[in-house]
């Protein structure tokens, strides 16, 4: 029997954006939501390949029937998802009425975003439905000075501080490709925050507002960094730190076959089982806290893995606490033996891999789906059935290219 995943029931609306939307709609979906992708006709779909679990339904919403039809799934989600670029401030309109001068209808005033200008925002679509959960997604926010400037991950990442400390001593500061702010400090701090005001709407039954960005989020993240400003942890330049590539124990190292060796010995303990490894004798050198010496015992220690291969140096340290693991590629991560026990990647209908959803839940585990991803506008009219509209309305719907319907050809 088939065990109820922890968000089963919980209904998503997600309107398709780049990467860090997708990434969040999926973790829900992961889980055991019900996500519908709202894609634009015409349109390739997501790009980001991150539409694990979902349907898609096309609508063009610049047409107002077709955020009408947005807004009748709303009305019965549990969670509504847009990444959009937030709007400018706006002076509303005004037109003179028997009981003064009054702002035009449905343009209060406030920022008028994208969502505002269909006619789909967080006021209008919770008038409808109180119990929603309104969860927008930005670089650096809904208000702020940056709000409604472009950008992308590393410019989130710098403007948080984080991209600041880290890079190699006297270099240029870089970004761990683009997943701190994308995907850890966006995506996944916004999967949060849905699931914090879901929890919250147990209580109150009322639903909320998430503005998740990636600027703050990141920062968030980096809280470690904040807290332990005044400990010496950070207090030599970029790089030249414990944790940031100064110590020779907590860096990485190249061996004979041109892989690499990841080396974080930071206590006592492990160090001295790191120097019985490659040879050493920590009588005969510099203290391990000393940090004058370690560019030179950095130099040390990589002239020792360059010696052997990576299997080699796996030999020597697999089952010993020495805090030395090989870093594996893409193309040998699948086939470790201990993401093997633990069945740590799945692969998909289409033998493509990817990691396993985490955390593992004991009694609702994620059970990812194993399809392929969703045309655009494969479920269409599944979809609208399934919240009330009738084959006659979605005909016209079509013929009005409102909609569009995009169900796969078998293959004969």
């Amino acid at each position: 029997m088939r065990v109820p995943m922890a968000l089963q029931g919980v209904s998503v609306v997600e309107l398709a954006g780049l990467a860090p939307g997708p990434f969040c709609g999926m973790v829900l979906a992961d889980f055991g939501a019900q996500v519908v992708r709202v894609d634009r006709p015409g349109t390739r779909g997501d790009l980001s390949r991150m539409a694990r679990g979902k349907r898609s339904l096309a609508v063009d919403l610049k047409q107002p029937r077709g955020a009408a039809v947005l807004r009748s799934l709303c009305a019965r989600a549990d969670v509504v998802l847009e990444s959009f670029r937030p709007g400018e401030p706006q002076i509303p309109t005004l037109r003179e009425t028997g009981r003064g001068t009054l702002p035009e209808e449905g343009r209060p005033p406030g920022i008028w975003g994208v969502m505002e200008k269909l006619q789909l925002s967080p006021e209008i679509l919770q008038r409808e439905n109180p119990k929603l959960i309104y969860a927008r997604l930005s670089g650096f926010g809904q208000s702020g000075r940056f709000s409604r400037v472009a950008g992308h991950d590393i410019n989130y990442l710098a403007l948080s501080g984080v991209l600041s400390r880290i890079g190699r001593s006297g270099e240029a500061p870089y970004a761990p490709l683009n997943l701190l702010a994308d995907f850890g400090g966006g995506g996944l701090m916004c999967a949060l925050g849905i699931l914090m005001a879901l929890f919250e709407r147990t209580r109150s039954g009322k639903g909320q507002v998430v503005d998740a960005n990636m600027v703050e989020g990141t920062a968030y993240l980096g809280s470690f960094l904040w807290k332990t400003q005044q400990t010496g942890l950070w207090g030599q330049p970029r790089g030249q730190n414990m944790l940031d590539g100064g110590a020779p124990f907590y860096a990485t190292y190249r061996t004979a076959d041109g892989g690499f060796m990841a080396v974080g010995a930071l206590e006592p303990q492990f160090y001295e089982l790191l120097l019985r490894g490659l040879g050493l004798k920590s009588d005969e050198l510099p203290s391990q806290m000393s940090i004058t010496d370690w560019p030179e015992m950095k130099k040390k220690f990589a002239d020792i893995f360059a010696k052997k291969t990576k299997a080699e140096w796996c030999q020597i340290f697999d089952g010993t606490d020495a805090c030395v693991t090989p870093v594996l590629t893409f193309e040998e991560v699948t086939h470790c033996g201990h993401h093997k026990d633990r069945g740590s990647f799945i692969i998909d209908s289409e033998q493509g891999v990817s990691p396993r959803p985490a955390p593992q839940l004991s009694n609702t585990p994620a059970l990812p789906s194993s399809k392929r991803d969703p045309f655009v506008g494969e479920h269409t009219e599944e979809i609208l059935k399934e919240f009330g509209f009738s084959q006659e309305e979605i005909s016209q719907l079509k013929s009005d290219k409102i909609i569009e319907s995009n169900k796969p050809r078998a293959n004969l």
